[in-house]
């Protein structure tokens, strides 16, 4: 079945009577029924037929809103399409109630045998990251390549700004938190919620701000909105705990597609010393090191990002033809920042997948450095770096963790 022979509703018609969601220039919200869930998915028209498709997963207390800048970044590359996981976003709750990492990717999964589209280039950030991790993993049939940001693998020693998002999951506490912040406006929420998840939250300019307030003002009225936050925070810390081969770490292990690692130096919620460990987990992996980034690199340095997205497309193989961009340059309106092009070389062959891939980037904003790993044991690396100036931070900001 084609996308576009998708069960369709009025995205309004499912929820609860409160305000419209935001959709910003050259984008579409629609809403698909699927068995159990009903999912409301932002796409961006494609520049021309042909395109391979893409699919971007938000994390904890975010929404498909915090895909747009990257997705803007991406037009003429790819055919983008973010979802509202369950719960999230203008998407309702599932009827099962489920809102373990499990049951996030089984709604990804469903979406993308229903609407025909994959494989596709899959995108996650932190939660996303962990459910992204997860499909690629079990169904590698669905995947070209993934991108993770700040992805949430287990961590040992978790830091300790990370620690009141991991008690929401705590019975009681969602309601006992509800309590005490019920005199915090939206306007002193959203300030938090930035200052955890934003290297620089001065980034954010004031219209931002505006469309902050506005979602989370939106989402207060949602009368599943805690309960969504508390389940969902409770199968990120039941996720780290599973051992086995469903074990996130060793999911990664398993994962065939080319990966792009991306971490930030000022993320006070994923632990930026992870990153060299995700580089060694997945097997054809390059790692985006950008140090002045926080949690959500893809709203704060966009061009960077899609500037390494560009080069491991390249390198996987899924760029050219008539049209087709082409190489890693990134140039915006912050500035730029030349990484330079290095290359990392598989130290044997893997699986079948012999490349080794080029790793370098031309960063337009925050800069940052980029290195390839070719095999589970890090073999064969290469590295570069470069700066750029900072951006206007012109994203939306209902960042979730």
């Amino acid at each position: 079945m084609s996308s576009t022979e998708l069960p369709s509703v009025p995205a309004a018609s499912v929820l609860p009577k409160v305000a419209p969601v935001r959709v910003g220039e050259g984008e579409r919200l629609r809403s698909v029924g699927l068995p159990g869930i009903t999912l409301t998915v932002r796409s961006r028209a494609a520049v021309r037929e042909g395109l391979p498709p893409a699919l971007y997963v938000h994390g904890l207390g975010g929404s498909s809103q915090n895909w747009s800048q990257l997705m803007a970044e991406l037009d003429g590359l790819v055919d983008s399409e973010a979802l509202d996981l369950p719960g999230f976003g203008d998407s309702p709750p599932p009827d099962d109630g489920d809102y373990s990492v499990t049951g996030h990717a089984r709604a990804v999964i469903r979406y993308l045998d229903v609407a025909g589209r994959g494989p596709v280039h899959l995108f996650g950030n932190s939660l996303g990251g962990a459910i992204t991790t997860r499909v690629a993993a079990v169904r590698p049939d669905l995947v070209r390549t993934l991108t993770l940001i700040s992805p949430a693998l287990p961590e040992i020693r978790v830091q300790r700004s990370a620690v009141p998002t991991a008690l929401l999951g705590v019975p009681g506490i969602a309601s006992l938190f509800t309590r005490i912040s019920r005199d915090w406006t939206a306007e002193q929420r959203v300030r938090g919620v930035l200052g955890l998840c934003y290297g620089d939250p001065g980034m954010v300019t004031p219209e931002a701000f505006r469309h902050a307030v506005e979602e989370l003002e939106r989402r207060l009225q949602l009368p599943y909105f805690w309960d969504v936050m508390a389940r969902s925070s409770r199968g990120i810390v039941n996720a780290y705990t599973l051992g086995g081969q469903h074990g996130l770490w060793r999911q990664a292990e398993r994962v065939l597609a080319p990966t792009l690692l991306v971490y930030g130096g000022r993320d006070q919620l994923v632990g930026y010393r992870m990153a060299q460990r995700a580089a060694r987990a997945f097997r054809d992996s390059r790692l985006l090191s950008l140090p002045d980034a926080g949690h959500v690199a893809m709203m704060e340095y966009p061009e960077t990002v899609a500037a390494a997205v560009r080069e491991l497309l390249a390198d996987a193989g899924e760029l050219g033809g008539p049209g087709q961009p082409g190489g890693a340059a990134g140039v915006g309106a912050g500035g730029s920042g030349d990484a330079g092009a290095v290359r990392g070389r598989r130290a044997g062959e893997v699986d079948g997948f012999g490349r080794g891939g080029a790793g370098g980037a031309r960063g337009s904003r925050g800069g940052g450095s980029v290195s390839t790993v070719s095999d589970a044991d890090g073999a064969g690396a290469g590295a570069g770096s470069g700066s750029g100036a900072g951006g206007d931070g012109n994203d939306d900001t209902n960042a979730g963790s």
